[in-house]
């Protein structure tokens, strides 16, 4: 068999390649590169087949680098995110290694960067940090590493939170006051120690 016609897409970075005068596969252009592929060459169907797997990895790889482009991810989530779009697993794996290769895909890193905006910009506390990276796959180990946190930033951050908040409950009753604020600090992931503090210091005078 021999490639009869190379042929651009539409899409200037791809074309289709013709054997023996048939379609045969659209490919990437920098598959065809990476293959030397032109008019005249001798292809088998093992030949095929190899290119159709650097396609797929091109493809796969393509797409993770275009999710971790919009925000850093773990790797658990650049693995759904593959799967979802009908990746086969040694094709994720190997997209995976890559992107880990270039240091674009790296739990530590990621785990790093979340605890920082969580803790500075969302003014969320530990646990519900805690609870938000073991969903996304971060292992204990590196979040138990990364998640170092300053008791007393955290009690001043949950004090700033519980005072916006109690201006909502002020015809409440202390009772009442109590078990919303002490709720609405559970949600954002405060342990019971900062929680109990601030309701003792933000209470103290209702």
């Amino acid at each position: 068999m021999k490639i009869s016609k190379i042929e651009p897409q539409k899409n200037k970075n791809r074309v289709n390649i013709y054997v023996d005068n048939k379609f045969a596969i659209g490919i990437d252009m920098e598959i065809m590169y990476k293959y030397k592929l032109e008019i005249d060459m001798d292809v088998d169907d093992d030949f095929i087949s190899d290119i159709l797997v650097a396609e797929e990895k091109n493809n796969a790889i393509n797409y993770a680098l275009k999710l971790l482009s919009y925000r850093a991810r773990s790797e658990k989530e650049v693995y759904t995110a593959l799967k979802r779009k009908g990746f086969e697993e040694d094709i994720i794996e190997y997209s995976i290694n890559y992107c880990k290769d270039l240091d674009y895909l790296d739990d530590r890193k990621f785990a790093e960067s979340y605890i920082r905006d969580k803790i500075n910009l969302s003014k969320l506390g530990t646990e519900r940090i805690r609870y938000e990276l073991k969903l996304k796959g971060v292992s204990e180990d590196i979040i138990n590493r990364e998640l170092r946190v300053n008791k007393d930033e955290q009690f001043q951050s949950a004090m700033e939170l519980g005072e916006k908040r109690l201006r909502l409950y002020k015809n409440d009753s202390r009772e009442a006051k109590y078990r919303k604020l002490s709720g609405f600090l559970q949600r954002r992931g405060y342990s019971y120690d900062i929680i109990s503090k601030v309701l003792k210091e933000l209470l103290q005078d209702w």
